[in-house]
């Protein structure tokens, strides 16, 4: 196999782990990346696929707390209640995404409209982290069911390429009375059923257009997104609980900026 190729998967694998949980679009980045890099896979499957390894981050970081929260399921009522709210969440992402799926793939997987809607979403992400908002929820456990399923609205918004799942849900929940450590944790939570849905989804509509090739591209793309996921998972909350999420907002307004400088240049 070509090393060069390989190396490219290896570099998507780091870009997704590491923007997949902070409110930057890690879709957003790969499709522009892969654009610039000149990699594809057929059904533009790989930025989807590799996501498992951001999932798996995600659980091996949260194993303990999973663990806890399976074994109180059955006698906690608080526990049972927070459940219910990820499921609650997750039902819309669930029902846009297996409706629009091909609308998403052929039409809004396009790198204009992922400069265009990074850029924007940075200038909205900006003015939300400098609003003096007052928290009522300082626990993801602890929000309102109906704010539970509000919030994974939101998230259907995330469906655009460049809108960011992550940034979509911390947004959605900052507005609605969370704090902002609170805010990033229930991304976490409602990042597992949503990608993993995702996930198998999107394999399923595409494994018979995928050669063993791809699957070694795809395997290396995963394991470099755990490793990068890792990183990020554990050190994002108390990141965001300092210093809030502007220098993310910024972030998406300079990659947007220079993507379209980029697309303008290569047209």
């Amino acid at each position: 196999m070509d090393p060069i190729l390989l190396l490219k998967a290896a570099l998507l694998g780091l870009l997704e782990g590491a923007t997949e949980f902070i409110p930057v679009s890690s879709t957003g980045h790969l499709l522009l990346a892969q654009r610039f890099i000149g990699f594809s896979l057929p059904g533009k499957t790989f930025e989807v696929l590799i996501q498992l390894g951001a999932i798996l981050a995600i659980l091996t970081v949260y194993f303990a707390k999973l663990l806890r929260l399976a074994k109180d399921l059955p006698r906690d009522r608080d526990v049972q209640r927070f459940a219910l709210g990820v499921i609650l969440a997750f039902l819309p992402a669930m029902v846009v995404g297996a409706l629009a799926h091909s609308f998403i793939k052929e039409v809004l997987f396009d790198p204009l409209i992922v400069c265009i809607t990074l850029i924007f979403g940075g200038f909205i992400l900006l003015v939300v982290d400098r609003m003096a908002l007052q928290p009522r929820y300082t626990d993801a456990m602890g929000f309102p069911l109906p704010m539970y399923l509000a919030i994974g609205a939101v998230q259907c918004l995330a469906m655009v390429p460049g809108v960011s799942r992550s940034g979509a849900t911390i947004v959605g929940a900052l507005l609605m009375g969370s704090d902002k450590r609170s805010a990033a944790e229930f991304s976490f939570f409602l990042a597992m059923p949503t990608m993993a849905g995702a996930f198998a989804y999107d394999l399923l509509k595409n494994y018979k257009l995928l050669s063993l090739e791809d699957g070694i591209l795809i395997g290396v793309g995963f394991l470099f997104a755990f490793a990068s996921g890792v990183l990020v998972v554990r050190s994002l909350l108390d990141y965001v609980s300092r210093r809030g999420f502007g220098f993310f907002a910024w972030w998406r307004i300079i990659v947007g900026v220079a993507g379209l400088a980029g697309l303008a240049l290569i047209a």
